[in-house]
């Protein structure tokens, strides 16, 4: 018959506990790590230092939660620049194993994870009133959010562009920095940005040299004979309304074709700030796209996906606080003395989407039979052709990127 559980406990009193696995977990002797001394909770809970409690004697006590959430940012902010800095480095070599493309591809989706949940702690922001807000808002002059050095990291190793932010106080926007601060960021403007690391990646696509598939200048035919073919049909139109539209089309479609067809035109849209991707990358992009189902460029797809994840979360987040901005101040200007709501609004713009190029890739897409033939020793996993001397496989490894082996 079991003991009465009272006895139970007098007997477990002072005695180790018995883990589900049966061995013993004692408690941390003096000098020895434990959960709060790991993780530094004493210090951690430490850092909430009210203002209004400081300098009128009065907590407000909605401050407890701004502050927390904005402490929890810039924890997330930390891991998202640890995240970043590993795929950089993966991805940033000549030859890259599939094993740390899986890890890449890891590390992107973790990042995308966290901006999710970046995008719904606003939510716990929201449960702050306008009023709640002001009876502190006074005391947090002149610091705002815009003064977020990791932030900045964060945009500067995405990829963003000077040229394409919003001026603050038509100044630079490291203006609003400590000099200390300033010098980081401006640090981090020296270092390859994601965008640029992804397009060299991108130009090794597998397949993009290979004689045999000759994949852009048979796709660059196919297209061409598509879009005579349906001028021709168009011309046989009896309704002269429906020809000139259909004629309209056609046309449109050409020129929009020709501007990845044609290099030059390609490159003169990516001096102007059109386009971001050199011609020779979208056309791996495009490749990778249009071959997602192979194995050797499903890989690559997912990651390509994440990145397109990681500008629609950092807009979602954006979008999200210009919402909250405008909810709290109306249109008042920012404690640092941006326009706030205004300021806030102009930033959830296509000019902030770093990979703005893999989503208008779709403007591209074609119909399947359009699509050049892959040879079999390219459609063959890897693992499979490793040891012929194909020059799909001698030359692109499905997701390495080798020019040898």
């Amino acid at each position: 018959m079991a003991e009465p559980v009272a006895k139970q406990a007098k007997q477990g009193q002072g005695c180790p506990v018995s883990s589900a696995g049966g061995e013993k977990i004692r408690g941390s002797k003096a000098g020895e790590i434990s959960y709060g001394s790991y993780l530094q909770v004493d210090k951690l809970l430490s850092l909430q230092r009210l203002e209004s409690e400081a300098q009128s004697g009065k907590p407000a006590h909605d401050e407890m939660l701004f502050i927390i959430i904005h402490q929890a940012y810039e924890l997330w902010f930390k891991q998202i620049l640890h995240e970043m800095g590993a795929v950089g480095t993966a991805m940033n070599k000549d030859c890259v194993s599939d094993t740390a493309m899986l890890k890449v591809h890891s590390g992107l989706h973790r990042i995308n994870e966290i901006l999710k949940l970046l995008v719904q702690q606003m939510t716990i922001l929201d449960t702050m009133t306008p009023l709640d807000f002001i009876t502190f808002r006074d005391y947090l002059n002149p610091a705002s959010g815009f003064q977020s050095v990791q932030f900045r990291l964060f945009e500067n190793l995405l990829g963003v562009a000077e040229k394409d932010r919003v001026k603050y106080h038509c100044a630079r926007y490291t203006s609003a920095l400590t000099p200390t601060e300033e010098q980081v960021v401006l640090e981090s403007e020296q270092q390859t940005p994601l965008l640029r690391i992804v397009e060299r990646w991108l130009e090794r696509t597998p397949g993009l040299d290979d004689a045999e598939f000759n994949f852009w200048q048979t796709l660059q035919a196919n297209v061409t004979k598509s879009l005579d073919e349906r001028q021709a049909e168009a011309n046989t139109l009896p309704d002269d309304s429906a020809k000139v539209q259909m004629l309209s089309d056609v046309e449109r479609d050409r020129e929009t074709f020709d501007s990845i067809f044609n290099q030059a035109k390609h490159e003169k849209l990516v001096k102007d700030g059109v386009r971001r991707l050199s011609n020779k990358a979208t056309q791996g992009a495009l490749l990778i796209l249009f071959y997602r189902d192979e194995p050797r460029f499903h890989v690559p797809f997912q990651i390509l996906s994440e990145l397109m994840d990681i500008d629609t979360h950092v807009m979602k987040w954006r979008t999200a606080h210009v919402a909250v901005v405008q909810r709290m101040i109306g249109s008042k200007a920012g404690t640092g003395g941006s326009s706030g709501y205004w300021y806030l609004r102009s930033t959830v713009h296509d000019r902030y989407k770093v990979f703005l190029d893999l989503f208008n890739l779709s403007t591209f897409l074609v119909a399947p039979e359009l699509l050049p033939a892959m040879p079999e020793q390219c459609v063959l996993p890897f693992y499979m052709i490793c040891h012929t001397k194909h020059t799909c496989c001698i030359n692109t490894h499905p997701y390495s990127n080798c020019k040898t082996h």
